[in-house]
């Protein structure tokens, strides 16, 4: 089970939350015998000690997530444990040192508590990370299924109409034939016959979009118009794979092959105040189409929030005569993905 990355701010501010909590229940106690005082001081030690233990964590989780099984939440148990029996009682002999009577009590005393303190919530907070920590893992392993079952959908599908394109051009135009398998031949190989993990890059699944609409192109021929705006694009924006793909099918599917005269897709892109975006539009048809939209859009959007987190969006409807998907991504977490 991996561990957190005790490396990024939210570590630190369980850390401090948890911590600061402890501290105002202790004052809050009906037989506590710490005023206002005890209370910043109590405070203060235990926003160093989060510090502390943050960085200690984050330099030593590499060598702890070499460790099998569960041994890397007993080592940072461990960890957390010295830690604060160190600085307790490095904090002890100070106050006693510099008879600045901040903490009361023996040194023993001052020293066990906060070793038992930190043992009771050290425990808990990692069962927290644990429970967190699976609950991503079963995120991940169904983002994956639903990779599969997109992969799944567009084998069957795409490959009937491509091969009846193919079919159609041998005779009338062979080197358009042959350039269709070709594209083809790419498509499959890149995005449906390799079954890796992890992200894909936005470079990757622009190329994987103009592939599709290259065949499509051929299949529909000028009822297909596709318009593209994408500016100051980053090329290498870790993205899931397979994540436009669908999106540009859905378009295609219910934008522009119900209607006689067809239409134009629009694909536009660009960066502001952090995020990417990237938007979709297609033509409505003439009549709704039952079912359309709407699986692969319950898709991305999951998908979406399971890798970009709370800031991102997928918004999705009619504007006007046009139905618009617009994504966008945030930059900083995607860089930390």
């Amino acid at each position: 089970m991996p561990l957190p990355d005790f490396c990024r701010l939210p570590a630190l501010f369980a850390l401090l939350v948890v911590g600061a909590l402890t501290v105002t229940v202790m004052w809050l106690a009906p037989d506590t015998r710490f005023g206002w005082r005890g209370y910043s001081v109590g405070m203060t030690f235990v926003a160093w000690l989060a510090v502390l233990v943050t960085l200690t964590l984050c330099k030593a989780r590499p060598w702890l997530q070499h460790l099998s099984g569960w041994m890397p939440y007993a080592g940072v148990w461990l960890l957390i444990v010295v830690i604060v029996i160190v600085a307790s009682a490095v904090a002890r002999w100070m106050d006693a040192t510099l008879h600045m009577a901040l903490i009361h009590g023996g040194y023993g005393q001052f020293v066990r508590d906060n070793a038992l303190i930190a043992a009771l919530l050290g425990a808990a907070l990692l069962r927290y990370f644990y429970v967190l920590a699976q609950w991503q893992l079963r995120l991940a392993a169904a983002a994956r299924a639903q990779v599969a079952a997109l992969q799944a959908r567009i084998r069957p599908h795409f490959l009937f109409n491509s091969m009846n394109t193919v079919a159609a051009l041998v005779r009338v135009d062979p080197d358009a034939a042959e350039r269709t398998v070709e594209d083809l031949s790419e498509l499959f190989r890149a995005a449906l016959g390799e079954h890796r993990s992890g992200d894909g890059t936005l470079a990757e699944e622009l190329n994987l979009v103009e592939r599709y609409l290259a065949i499509e192109q051929l299949r529909l021929g000028d009822r297909l118009r596709v318009r593209r705006e994408l500016h100051d694009l980053t090329p290498d924006f870790p993205l899931p794979r397979l994540l436009l793909q669908p999106l540009v099918e859905n378009a295609v599917r219910h934008g522009i092959q119900p209607r006689r005269e067809g239409g134009e897709i629009l694909l536009a892109g660009g960066r502001e105040q952090g995020m990417l975006w990237i938007e979709i539009a297609n033509p409505l048809p003439d009549e709704p189409a039952p079912g359309g939209h709407g699986l692969g859009l319950d898709n991305v959007r999951q998908r979406v929030a399971y890798r970009y987190g709370s800031r991102s969006r997928v918004d999705a409807g009619p504007q006007g005569e046009r139905f618009v998907v617009r994504l966008r991504l945030p930059l900083e977490t995607a860089r930390h993905g």
